[in-house]
């Protein structure tokens, strides 16, 4: 399911130091995408942010998903006998 995040992401310089937030508040897309991948369940989440709502978290999700969608991935060349090479700095 496509959960429609423009009325619910904001994206200010002035704010987070530019980061995507939820919309009338200080919780950024990244906190929510945290605690979700530590296994934190939405519902917890909730009562942790009353300010927050369900479509909140699925607007962060979405906005991700769709990030990651948009990104390009260009394959190193393999070395000689299988081995991967690393760029190093």
């Amino acid at each position: 399911m496509n959960y429609q995040y423009e009325n619910r992401i904001t994206i200010d310089p002035e704010v987070m130091v530019g980061k995507p937030i939820i919309k009338g508040t200080r919780i950024t897309v990244e906190l929510i995408l945290r605690q979700l991948a530590q296994g934190i369940a939405i519902q917890e989440i909730l009562e942790n942010y009353p300010h927050l709502e369900k479509e909140d978290i699925l607007a962060a999700v979405s906005y991700a998903a769709d990030l990651l969608q948009e990104e390009e991935v260009y394959p190193l060349p393999t070395a000689p006998y299988g081995k991967t090479k690393t760029l190093t700095r």
